[in-house]
């Protein structure tokens, strides 16, 4: 499977880090703390180079918190910096200017035995669509400034954000690359909703999603959905489901649909509890 979706703003939006990258200190690389992976363009690497960056790992409280902790060591194996954070919340946030002058700290040193005077730091913010990018940006400037959606691709214009006396923020459009070869990132995304719903089957989301469920969080499977046990049926594992939740057509067959929508949303609103899809094992593994 390969997914295409790359719109214009998209594109322009790699030409204008790429050409923004030294007015700015310092990268904040946002992904969502559920596949931190995954949730990484590919492409950042090669567009930010050597900037030094800090990776922020939002919805954290979605994800499970063992896990989050080994993808921040992950990270830290890599000396790249991270921080657990929850944007909607506003926790987690406080350390963010605190890290970031960690980070620079040999920097700005440097500018002050020249006889350069402390500035504001200056960041820019980098991710894919519906990761929370305009989320942060509101809570950290403590006004609406950005605009907010459900819907991958709502922020298309860069601006500079002023966060009190200590930090300057420059908003990018998400980046999504042209398109993902590895079916179960494009799957992942779709599950977590970071592409549209329209772009995949929903029961190909659903299958992959109960199969992950099956395989790492057992128990919630069964409790959720009142099974008695989770069937290798795929098809039969719907139809136990769809009839302990009563997503029926008329005339009391399955709606496999409506039993995809239904595992789908309920993943995405935390029905079955605070839920990592991926591990830095996993990952490492996967790679190999």
């Amino acid at each position: 499977m390969t997914i295409q979706w790359f719109p214009g703003h998209m594109a322009k939006a790699r030409r204008q880090v790429t050409e923004k990258l030294k007015l700015v200190d310092l990268i904040f690389e946002l992904v969502d703390a559920r596949l931190p992976y995954s949730s990484r363009n590919p492409m950042i690497d090669e567009i930010i180079q050597h900037k030094p960056r800090l990776v922020l790992l939002n919805k954290a409280d979605m994800a499970d918190k063992e896990i989050t902790r080994e993808w921040i060591q992950y990270f830290q194996a890599q000396n790249i910096q991270a921080l657990a954070i929850n944007a909607q919340a506003g926790s987690g946030l406080r350390e963010i200017v605190t890290v970031s002058k960690e980070i620079l700290a040999e920097k700005f040193d440097r500018l002050r035995a020249k006889g350069v005077k402390p500035r504001a730091i200056r960041a820019m913010i980098v991710g894919i669509p519906n990761v929370g990018k305009s989320t942060l940006i509101n809570r950290l400037a403590k006004k609406n400034i950005a605009k907010t959606g459900n819907t991958p691709g709502v922020t298309k214009a860069q601006q500079w954000i002023k966060v009190g006396k200590e930090l300057e923020l420059l908003d990018t459009p998400g980046i999504l690359w042209p398109k993902f070869e590895d079916q179960e990132v494009g799957l992942k995304l779709a599950l977590t909703g970071a592409i549209k719903d329209t772009i995949l089957n929903l029961q190909d989301v659903a299958v992959y999603a109960l199969r992950f469920l099956e395989k790492e969080y057992p128990g919630r499977l069964n409790e959720r959905y009142n099974l008695q046990h989770i069937s290798d049926d795929i098809v039969e594992l719907f139809d136990n489901i769809g009839t302990a939740r009563g997503s029926l057509m008329s005339g009391g067959e399955v709606d496999y649909d409506k039993v995809a929508e239904l595992v789908i949303r309920e993943i995405r609103s935390e029905k079955l509890g605070a839920l990592s899809f991926e591990s830095p094992a996993q990952i490492l593994v996967n790679k190999e």
